[in-house]
């Protein structure tokens, strides 16, 4: 059913103007100084690939109204998302966090470590799904983690999700990161460019998957480069 001009004005931000205006009033005045500075490493990569921070003060926010403790993250690229979480979860929290490269990690880890929160931090460099498949070799991992957050390579989604299913606990929460992949989603095939066609494909058939899978409740919410949320049944 198409949407009213009414209907489809909710929601979005339609503007830059509109979405600086977010991020000047209610985003960057909570952002510590470690995480801005996290953010500034980031955007000077080459490749910026960063959960945007307008997303991350919703992950926070998650993280607090479930108490979250014990989290796992996949991909983790300079690490604001990790540092984040770090900030975000009790001292004695811990997180499995999961790279092939870490490089990139060792970006972001003299903040981490300024911080004073690099022994919450388990960092593994390895594929996912090996180490997602080593933890679950030990059944006191399954249904231990409260939390989980995926930013990763798009055709694993599906089954990260399926591991992650086993791993976080009923009433637990698993987000992933660019569900609506720069808006391709939305786009007729032929006006996307050639380079985000087949991460587009992954991510359009991943979506229909979370919407048809009743082991979750979920929402998908237009921050960043979009977010859904799943809170496990």
């Amino acid at each position: 059913m198409a949407l009213s001009n009414t209907e489809g004005s909710k929601g979005l931000l339609q503007s830059r103007e509109l979405f600086e205006y977010v991020l000047e009033t209610s985003v960057y005045p909570r952002e510590t100084e470690l995480l801005k500075e996290i953010r500034v490493i980031t955007a000077n990569h080459p490749h910026l690939m960063s959960t945007s921070p307008d997303a991350g003060q919703l992950i926070a926010l998650l993280q607090k109204l479930i108490n979250a403790k014990n989290t796992i993250e996949i991909g983790v690229f300079t690490g604001y998302s990790l540092l984040l979480t770090a900030l975000t979860i009790p001292q004695d929290g811990k997180i499995t966090a999961i790279d092939m490269n870490k490089d990139t990690y060792e970006m972001g880890l003299p903040i981490i470590k300024k911080a004073g929160v690099e022994h919450k931090i388990n960092f593994i460099q390895s594929q996912a799904l090996s180490t997602l498949d080593e933890l679950l070799k030990d059944d006191a991992n399954r249904g231990s983690f409260d939390f989980a957050f995926v930013d990763a390579d798009k055709v694993n989604y599906q089954k990260y999700h399926e591991r992650l299913l086993q791993l976080v606990k009923v009433g637990g929460i698993i987000v992933y990161d660019n569900t609506l992949w720069l808006g391709t989603v939305a786009m007729p095939e032929e006006f996307v460019k050639e380079d985000l066609k087949p991460t587009r494909l992954y991510t359009i058939e991943f979506n229909k998957f979370l919407a048809n899978d009743d082991r979750v409740q979920i929402s998908q919410v237009p921050l960043g480069d979009g977010i859904t949320i799943c809170w496990r049944l």
